[in-house]
């Protein structure tokens, strides 16, 4: 029997480990050190549009890998192998960005972008080992309680990292800048030590039939041609879709700007990273009790709230002065950010064919990494064009509201029964 504790704690110790990459790197050091020590002497709005180009071009790889990943993960037999590839890199550029000198924003980006793919890159063969570890009945529990652990780990270190930051002597280190370089140290080294557990004790369903690696390749992109084609059929599906990568990629820009913003305006860089902590606390319970108002209000009202906290969280922003404002924005993101994509997900399972569910959340999960693409950029372009990071928030805000306006349209009855019909004639493009 494939499902046991063991296995189950094995794979989900790596959401434990990898996690603090996200946190500690992504979301925290990684913008002020490459604000302060890796750009010294930059305009501020140049600095921004570097680091919102360095996401930009992480995120479009990613999304250029993504089919071929999702063939590689659909056929099996060399995930294993294939994770701890892209984990080794990941661990390997995080490392590095310990013995990035003073001012070589250039190196700095580079590991970062390099970092970041293996991150992504490992992620989407872990989410394809799932059923390896449990069956279809346990599969959602399992997922949750890897979620559960990705939030904790990556809380655990980040709150280490942070004491480290604002009290460097108490580690035997010289000041803050020797800290966050440490800093991303422990999380080469965490990522690595909780990815071991996984490799040793998750066994893997070996393929029906072998085939060539070009082989697998160019089905999965071929299915992929093929699930888009199947989408033209189903208009509600298209225009969740557009509208869901407009609002999402303006809450991941908060993630991975949020940071930044606030250096930019002027605000402790100390308190900055108290806060981020805080978002990280605030979220996994803030998540479940949204998924409470959704279960009561509908998804498509609870998502309608999330896109509307956030439009106001963005324009507060614009004209935030304080580190205090700072603090209350970063509850208010804590509350909704995971409640908003939660319910993405769940709204999404009401308008698709029940019987392709795989191959078209394969789709949705390609453009949810698509999401990290264009937010980033428009925000530093902005920020760079008018000379003030301030104006740079309205590109978010833009994202938002379009990306409510298409999900407007989107009516979940109507596709329902568009997707129950698209299933009973089996259309396949």
């Amino acid at each position: 029997m494939k499902t046991s504790s063991k296995r189950i704690l094995a794979w989900s110790i790596y959401d434990f480990g990898n996690s603090a990459f996200a946190t500690t790197v992504i979301a925290g050091f990684f913008p002020i050190f490459f604000k302060e020590y890796w750009s010294v002497g930059v305009d501020v709005t140049e600095s921004t549009f570097k680091l919102g180009l360095a996401n930009s071009i992480s995120g479009l790889i990613v999304v250029l890998l993504a089919p071929v990943l999702g063939a590689i993960a659909d056929r099996g037999g060399a995930r294993k192998k294939f994770l701890a590839a892209f984990a080794a890199m990941g661990c390997a550029m995080t490392i590095s960005l310990f013995f990035v000198g003073k001012g070589n924003w250039v190196m700095a980006a580079a590991f970062f972008v390099a970092g970041t793919v293996g991150f992504s890159g490992g992620n989407a063969f872990y989410d394809s080992l799932i059923m390896d570890v449990t069956d279809e009945d346990r599969v959602d529990l399992v997922s949750a309680f890897g979620y559960s652990l990705g939030y904790l780990g990556g809380g655990i270190l980040f709150a280490i990292n942070v004491v480290m930051v604002l009290k460097p002597d108490l580690f035997g280190l010289v000041d803050k800048e020797q800290a966050v370089r440490v800093s991303f140290l422990t999380v080469g080294l965490w990522w690595a030590v909780f990815t071991v557990p996984l490799l040793l004790f998750v066994k893997e369903t070996k393929p029906r039939r072998s085939e060539s690696w070009t082989q697998t390749v160019s089905e999965g992109v071929g299915q992929l041609v093929d699930t888009f084609r199947r989408i033209r059929h189903l208009k509600v599906v298209s225009l969740f879709l557009i509208g869901y990568w407009l609002y999402i990629d303006g809450v991941h820009t908060v993630i991975r700007m949020a940071i930044d913003y606030g250096m930019s305006i002027g605000l402790d860089s100390n308190r900055l990273i108290l806060a981020l902590l805080v978002v990280q606390f605030v979220g996994f319970p803030a998540a479940l009790v949204f998924g409470k108002l959704g279960q009561k209000l509908g998804a498509k009202t609870g998502i309608y709230i999330g896109i509307a906290a956030y439009i106001l969280i963005t324009v507060w922003a614009y004209y935030l002065d304080s580190e205090v404002e700072f603090f209350g924005m970063a509850i208010a993101i804590g509350l909704v950010q995971g409640g908003i994509q939660s319910l993405s997900r769940s709204f999404y399972t009401r308008i698709i064919p029940e019987g392709q569910s795989a191959e078209f959340f394969g789709f949705y999960n390609m453009v949810g990494k698509f999401a990290a693409v264009l937010g980033p950029f428009l925000m530093g372009w902005l920020a760079l064009a008018t000379g003030d990071s301030r104006k740079g928030i309205f590109s978010i805000t833009a994202l938002l509201l379009l990306g409510g306006v298409f999900f407007f349209f989107v009516d979940a009855d109507k596709g329902r029964e568009m997707a129950r019909a698209l299933e009973s004639k089996g259309v396949r493009g």
